[in-house]
């Protein structure tokens, strides 16, 4: 759905969960049922008393079978109006507005199957982990590699959640590379991702890649999709979702 046709709606904040020092998911209950897929993403809008009002965008981390309520991981920035407020002042009870779904690229349902490579840098990784999440709830065999990007062990989102999916299997593999700390397993890795790495990780999937999906900062997008394109992935499969500078 484009922004153009989302309404504003008012939607209740129903639980806080603490996700990293930085990171916490805020789960919404919209005015109004909100129909989304796997990778989209909604405006939140705050006003204050004398009208001036803040905006931003932030990645559905829920899926569709979740029920009436979507969650948001918001990531404290300093110099941030918006993440500031729900860090520091939100509290359960309190109403906002947003907008959405917004998005209609960078999506994928089980029907359009796999294998599929996710490519998450920093909080990149939350529209991924509603595409993962999907596939779940689905009962899907679609396989699927994740490689995710931290700076430390601490500030990967949703860590034990993704490593208990890599656990129980299913089809489902997992690798993550840290830039400022020594990889935490053998079979991770310790610094910024390349195309040595991507090479290195591709013969893990069962067959070449069907849609490769990379979020991230706008440097790490870049990066990442000319790996890719290094280790020989078609860029035609490649969609890309960017956020910030």
């Amino acid at each position: 759905m484009l922004a153009t046709q989302a309404k504003w709606q008012k939607a209740t904040i129903t639980g806080i969960v603490r996700q990293t020092p930085r990171v916490t998911s805020f789960f919404f209950k919209p005015s109004r049922p909100l129909a989304y897929l796997p990778g989209q993403h909604v405006d939140v809008r705050l006003s204050a008393p004398d009208g001036y009002q803040a905006q931003r965008s932030y990645s559905i981390a829920s899926t569709p079978e979740s029920g009436e309520t979507i969650e948001l991981a918001i990531e404290r920035l300093d110099d941030g109006e918006v993440s500031t407020f729900f860090h520091d002042i939100a509290t359960i009870g309190d109403e906002i507005e947003l907008r959405g779904p917004i998005g209609g690229h960078f999506i994928w349902t089980v029907e359009d199957g796999g294998p599929l490579l996710l490519i998450g840098g920093g909080s990149g990784v939350v529209p991924l982990v509603s595409m993962t999440r999907h596939r779940a709830a689905q009962n899907s065999s679609a396989p699927v590699l994740l490689l995710y990007s931290a700076r430390t062990w601490d500030e990967l989102i949703f860590r034990d959640e993704l490593l208990s999916l890599k656990q129980e299997g299913d089809d489902f593999d997992l690798a993550l590379t840290l830039t400022r700390e020594h990889a935490a397993h053998n079979a991770d890795y310790g610094r910024r991702i390349d195309p040595a790495m991507v090479a290195e990780l591709l013969p893990r999937m069962p067959s070449p890649p069907k849609q490769v999906f990379v979020c991230g900062s706008n440097a790490f997008v870049t990066a990442a999709t000319d790996a890719l394109i290094a280790a020989d992935v078609p860029a035609a499969i490649i969609r890309t979702e960017r956020y910030g500078v």
